[in-house]
Formats: C-alpha cells, sequence, structure tokens
C-alpha cells in the first residue's frame, strides 16, 4: 500500500491503471543505438585531428603533446611533437599535411577553442551563435578547408585508435633512440618513423581520385598561417599589440585616418607586420619609459602659534564689568537696540 496527499491506493490497482494508459513498460528502456560513420571513399576528403598528451620521452624529458592527423579514407598519417595543443602546433602539423599533398578539403576537430570558438553561456541563452573564428579557424577559410567538430570522442575514432597505436610503439622506438627533446622526436618522426608507420598501416581509398587541393606556394603558405589582429591607430599615430607600443611610419600622407584599424601580423618566430589596406607600414618600437621611484618627502611638523590674549582684552574681563544690551522704545513705537560700546 502507499498513501500521498491522504488517497491510499493499492500498488496492483495503480500498476493497471498505468497499464490501461500505456504507461507502464515491463522491458528497460534500451540505449540509443549509434551506428559506425563509414570511412570516406577518397583521399584528402576528410582528415581527423586531434592532440595526444602523454609521457611520450618517459623520464628523458616532460610530457609533450603529439599533433596527430589521420586521413579517414587511407589511414595515412602525420604528426608532429609539441609542448602543447596550441594555434601554432595545429598549424604547424596541418602545413606538414599541406605540403606533402595538397589541401584537404575537410578537419574533423573535437571541440576545443584551438579550432572552434563556442558560444558561451549567456549566448547560449540568448539562442545567440558566435560569428568570429579562432586564428586556426581562420587560416582554413583562406584554404577552404571546412572544419567538423566531433560530438564525442567515438565520432573522431580514426585519429583516438592512432593515439593507442603510438603510444604503444613511437614511446619503444624513442627510448631506443634515447630522444630526450621534442626537436629531436620531429626529427625521427620526419626521416624514418612516420614513414614505416605510413607502409605498414595505410590502406588504398575506395576510390583513386584524389580529393586534395592544390599545394600553395611558401610564400602563399607563409601569408596564410600567421597570426592576425586588428588594432586601433591613436592620435599620435601608435598603436599598442601584446604590450608594445608601435609607432608607424608612414611614407606618404595618403594614410588613413586616426582611429582607424590596422592589421597586425605576427608568425611563430616573433617577426611582426603592419599592414593598412594591404599596404605594408613601417614602424618602429617605442620603449616605455621605466617608472621613476618616487622619493617620500619627510613631512614637517607644523609651527603652531600660541597667541595669548593681553590682559585688559575683553575676553578677560568678566560679565559684571560688561554693559548689557540696552532697549528702548522709539517715537514711533519701534524697537531701538542701541549697543553699548566695548569700553567701559
Amino acid at each position: 500500500m502507499a498513501e500521498e496527499d491522504g488517497i491510499v491506493v493499492d500498488h496492483e490497482t495503480l500498476r493497471r491503471w498505468m497499464l490501461a494508459e500505456h504507461l507502464w513498460n515491463r522491458q528497460g528502456k534500451r540505449k540509443k543505438h549509434c551506428q559506425r560513420r563509414e570511412r570516406k571513399k577518397h583521399f584528402g576528403e576528410l582528415v581527423q585531428l586531434d592532440g595526444s598528451f602523454h609521457d611520450w620521452l618517459e623520464d628523458r624529458g616532460p610530457r609533450y603533446c603529439l599533433m596527430n592527423m589521420v586521413d579517414d579514407a587511407t589511414s595515412h598519417t602525420e604528426a608532429r611533437m609539441g609542448k602543447e595543443e596550441t594555434i601554432w602546433a595545429a598549424a604547424n602539423v596541418l602545413r606538414k599535411w599541406i605540403e606533402k599533398y595538397g589541401v584537404p578539403r575537410a578537419l574533423y576537430t573535437d571541440w576545443k577553442n584551438v579550432y572552434i570558438r563556442q558560444a558561451t553561456t549567456a549566448e547560449q541563452l540568448r539562442g545567440e551563435v558566435p560569428v568570429t573564428v579562432t586564428q586556426f579557424g581562420r587560416m582554413c577559410q583562406k584554404l577552404n578547408i571546412c572544419i567538423i567538430a566531433a560530438s564525442s570522442p567515438q565520432a573522431n575514432g580514426g585519429v583516438e585508435r592512432n593515439h593507442g597505436t603510438h603510444q604503444d610503439r613511437l614511446i619503444k622506438k624513442m627510448r631506443r633512440k634515447a630522444i630526450d627533446s621534442y626537436e629531436r622526436a620531429n626529427e625521427y618522426l620526419e626521416y624514418e618513423y612516420l614513414l614505416a608507420h605510413n607502409r605498414r598501416f595505410a590502406r588504398p581509398p575506395a576510390k583513386p581520385e584524389n580529393y586534395h587541393g592544390r599545394k600553395p606556394s611558401a610564400q602563399e603558405l607563409r601569408e596564410i598561417f600567421r597570426l592576425e589582429t586588428e588594432r586601433t591607430i591613436s592620435n599620435d599615430w601608435v598603436i599598442r599589440h601584446n604590450g608594445l607600443h608601435l609607432q608607424l611610419q608612414p611614407g606618404n600622407r595618403r594614410y588613413g585616418p586616426t582611429k582607424s584599424k590596422t592589421l597586425v601580423c605576427e608568425w611563430e618566430d616573433g617577426t611582426i607586420q603592419v599592414c593598412y589596406r594591404g599596404e605594408r607600414i613601417a614602424f618602429t618600437e617605442l620603449l616605455e619609459p621605466k617608472p621613476q621611484p618616487t622619493q617620500t618627502v619627510p613631512v614637517t611638523a607644523r609651527v603652531q602659534l600660541v597667541r595669548k590674549a593681553k590682559k585688559d582684552h575683553p575676553w578677560r574681563r568678566g560679565y559684571q564689568n560688561m554693559k548689557p544690551w540696552v532697549s528702548k522704545r522709539g517715537i514711533a513705537g519701534t524697537l531701538v537696540e542701541i549697543r553699548t560700546s566695548a569700553s567701559p
């Protein structure tokens, strides 16, 4: 028996009521069936990209991140070792892939902010979709590469399985080579490990057509793989960027007015360029003056003058010696106040 809100109903009666309303199910709810995604049929149609943090060098160095790219149709692999899963780490491995095979049509990534800018909680509540893209997303837009975000690790299973293979084989091979830095690890990856790995694990695509785009030139890749930030020109022709003060030096007076926008381009090696409407502008870096230490001036005590009243000062007289106020009425009946002098 169960009792709630003062109503007593037998559990068998409640079960029959629920069966009549189709609210009772003897079988448990089955899990949603997720069908395995089929591989793409063309080389370069879809490439999976992800980073794997692991103790790659064991006790010979710190933990690094292996940026791993795997072609969905052929399992062809390209990898680069880096310190973190940053924009430059993703850009470097993508650039290596493009230099070897060409521009892929799409990248399959996760929802990290390196690849896709996620909507904040406030934007989600308002139903807004962020329109800004990340620096890596802007690089892919220039290359006409579509970024597809995986909803789960299983959806990006090809690169996840590839991580496991590297964590088993690559660690042992680097241990035999006594590799102790990510620079040496990248040399080993490029000239030995990846060649042997692709010969063993890569497979031919279902269809022979190659979906990679043409390989851009070195100059075109340099113009693409860079960080671009808009900055406003101040009244004294100075822009601020990452704590730097850059004094612009326009070559002619056709230069844009103040308060307009310039584009600051930055490369991984620290090189900076400033462009306005596609034209490069020279600049010099201003050194901020170091703040001088303020010298504390000791506060001197003010000299207080003590003034004493004279003996014949009215303040020293008693009230007995002071004449009171005299009030008299005039002829017209008005009140006339006569103030006596202070002297006795």
